[in-house]
């Protein structure tokens, strides 16, 4: 159980009245568009709110664990993602991931790491840093796509999008609503090593005109290994003054990077 909060606070990576929405769209009714004009209207969009507080219902499945978890989260745009994590209501986790670095504790064990993106490009099959972490957990690409040219194609009632030349090493699919223009889905795949990380955003809520995921299903595989994630958002509030208390307790073990098997 231990290892499933290590990596369910991590990942999460990781959102007043709201609107749900779903894309009902079917491909033959998808307008054509270029490439070029997709992306530039993913990017109009993108989150333009200083800080997110929020509570997070999350389960985590993987070969051997099933667990579900509350997680209080808090973030300031491009500055920290604070995390607390909660089992039946009693506090056993903390994470702190700012720009530099990724930092956490657990109570149980009374363990904590404090290091660099390592551990999270390991276990989710592809390299990640801060920016990464936070477009996933706000539904926009992982990867800058204006630094790349694209083909378009329509593919279950989404947008596909993928680089003309892909990476050496991996392979990236991006899927973007024709309703919103958010991304319905994206993914990298690295074949050689039989990896892929597939991130599917469920639902969209739509609060004080700005679009946020409701609902996002991370499912990282590597070879037999399979790892689920999945995270409901509630109970969002935007450009509140926020702090992240975040201190190592006394007495507790460092957990370097190689004892993560």
């Amino acid at each position: 159980m231990i290892q499933s909060y290590r990596y369910l606070l991590i990942i999460c990576l990781i959102f007043a009245s709201c609107k749900s929405t779903k894309s009902t769209t079917s491909n033959s009714s998808i307008a054509s568009m270029s490439s070029k004009k997709v992306i530039n209207k993913h990017y109009e969009g993108a989150f333009d709110r200083k800080t997110i507080s929020a509570r997070v219902k999350a389960k985590y499945q993987d070969n051997i664990n099933n667990q579900s978890f509350m997680i209080k989260l808090r973030l300031e745009k491009d500055k920290a993602i604070w995390m607390s994590g909660a089992f039946l209501g009693f506090p056993v986790a903390k994470v702190l991931i700012t720009p530099s670095r990724v930092t956490y504790y657990e109570k149980i064990k009374k363990t904590y790491f404090d290091g660099d993106f390592s551990l999270l490009s390991k276990f989710l099959g592809t390299e990640l840093d801060y920016n990464k972490i936070q477009n996933l957990l706000l539904g926009e690409s992982i990867m800058n796509m204006k630094d790349t040219k694209y083909g378009v194609d329509i593919d279950h009632n989404s947008y596909l999008l993928e680089p003309k030349n892909q990476e050496e090493l991996f392979d990236i699919f991006f899927w973007l609503n024709p309703s919103n223009f958010k991304l319905d889905k994206q993914e990298v795949r690295q074949s050689i090593e039989q990896k892929k990380l597939t991130v599917s955003y469920k639902e969209y809520q739509k609060i004080d005109n700005t679009f946020l995921p409701k609902m996002i299903q991370v499912n990282a595989v590597e070879k037999d290994k399979r790892t689920l994630l999945d995270l409901e958002y509630k109970n969002v509030e935007f450009d509140k003054e926020l702090s992240f208390p975040f201190t190592i307790p006394l007495g507790y073990k460092e957990i370097k990077l190689d004892e993560k098997k």
